[in-house]
């Protein structure tokens, strides 16, 4: 099912609900100017089986509405965004997944909104900022420099095929060395996605959104909900280390190491991550 819900007065997000209208919900969130088609149908199918699982662009991205200038917003207005999903869909409560910025979306709903979720994961994020230092464990290691500078080309503009393949490149460099990387699995990907949004430019809305609000890292040791910190060693933007930071600062956490991920989710990782994700949900289930 593929609907548009509006969150803010002429903004409307694209989102998509798989699975059993009446199972447990699980919301998928994805980083920062990726559509939510990134997350494997073949992952959603996994998860669908026994869950209603939902997974949707954010704004600026995607089939959403793009309108940055006009309706300017925040970091934690995009987490609110996933809020005004779950009710417009009639879901009281979700077992919420976050990716990379939406890692730190799912971590400001620990501290802001907990009775909303049934459960929590978190991949490819570091713990907010502001959360307590702890002996011999980094809080945030640095993103990889040659990582930084190629970024700085990520908004100039280009012709179709061209961003295409600079798309393709950025996987290639997130997806990590140990996991054999398939061009065109992420180019098929991409095509799919611009074919989705009908454009093919990437927006600069998520890098110039307020992200002060979510500096709540203080909060994060009083957390109750059970939340899954997935470990991705081969992650270019979030080491192993944050991972392991994050898991020993929520006080009901586990902590699942998936070997060869990187900050992409390539065929060969999906059943390990359902797997660790699935394990969690049922686990939560019959506590």
């Amino acid at each position: 099912m593929e609907r548009f819900i509006e969150v803010a007065e002429g903004v409307s997000l694209w989102v998509e609900s798989r699975g059993p209208e009446d199972a447990p919900a699980i919301l998928l969130i994805m980083g920062s100017t990726a559509s939510g088609l990134v997350w494997p149908d073949a992952l959603v199918d996994a998860l669908a089986r026994k869950h209603r699982v939902i997974r949707y662009d954010h704004r600026d991205t995607g089939a959403s509405t793009w309108a940055f200038d006009r309706v300017p917003y925040s970091a934690t207005r995009m987490a609110e965004d996933a809020l005004a999903i779950l009710d417009a869909l009639g879901i009281e409560r979700a077992h919420v997944v976050g990716l990379s910025l939406g890692g730190f979306l799912v971590q400001w709903l620990l501290v802001a909104h907990p009775e909303r979720l049934l459960s929590a994961t978190v991949l490819g994020a570091p713990a907010l900022e502001g959360a307590p230092a702890r002996a011999n464990v980094t809080a945030r290691a640095p993103i990889a420099p040659e990582l930084y500078a190629f970024w700085g080309q990520m908004f100039e503009p280009r012709e179709r095929e061209a961003q295409i393949e600079w798309r393709v490149e950025n996987w290639r460099r997130l997806n990590g060395k140990v996991i054999p990387f398939d061009a065109e699995e992420f180019r098929a990907l991409e095509r799919r996605i611009i074919a989705h949004a009908g454009r093919h430019d990437t927006s600069t809305a998520h890098a110039r959104a307020d992200p002060s609000g979510l500096a709540r890292g203080a909060e994060l040791a009083h957390v109750t909900v059970p939340t899954l910190v997935i470990a991705t060693p081969e992650d270019p933007t979030n080491p192993e280390s944050n991972s392991r930071f994050l898991a020993a600062t929520l006080p009901r956490s586990t902590l699942v190491r998936i070997d060869g991920m990187g900050h992409a989710i390539p065929r060969a990782v999906v059943p390990p991550l359902a797997a660790a994700l699935l394990g969690h949900i049922e686990t939560v289930g019959i506590r």
